[in-house]
């Protein structure tokens, strides 16, 4: 099995003992960011939409140092601490996607790392 760490200074660095991604046999599995800004490694100032926003352009920032783009994603998970935000999610992920939509599960959680709001991890298959 040929396996190739993804490792980007767009997005945040890992703040544990993980990898920002991992490709095995040409399908890129994406740890989960949070809204870190990655030159200052602090959270993103803002409200939610700002959270939500910051989380997809470092999730974009990895795909993009594993050859592919968001639009590769073919599953994507969406962790949020108050499922009150989840039709923003919704609206500001069109602004980040076109159909086909990658699969998706939305989970409710009590907490994420950093006091955050929302963390998403994804499955990328970069295409030809």
């Amino acid at each position: 099995m040929a396996k190739e760490i993804i490792r980007t200074d767009r997005a945040p660095q890992a703040i544990g003992t993980y990898s920002q991604a991992v490709k095995v046999n040409g399908t890129v599995y994406l740890s989960g960011q949070i809204p870190l800004v990655p030159e200052t490694m602090a959270m993103v100032e803002g409200d939610m939409a700002a959270q939500i926003r910051r989380v997809f352009d470092n999730l974009a920032a990895v795909c993009e140092a594993a050859g592919g783009t968001l639009a590769d994603i073919v599953k994507l998970n969406v962790f949020l601490t108050d499922l009150g935000h989840f039709p923003l999610v919704n609206e500001i992920m069109a602004e980040y996607f076109r159909e086909p939509y990658p699969a998706r599960a939305a989970i409710g959680v009590a907490a994420l790392p950093r006091g955050a709001g929302v963390e998403m991890d994804a499955v990328m298959v970069p295409g030809d």
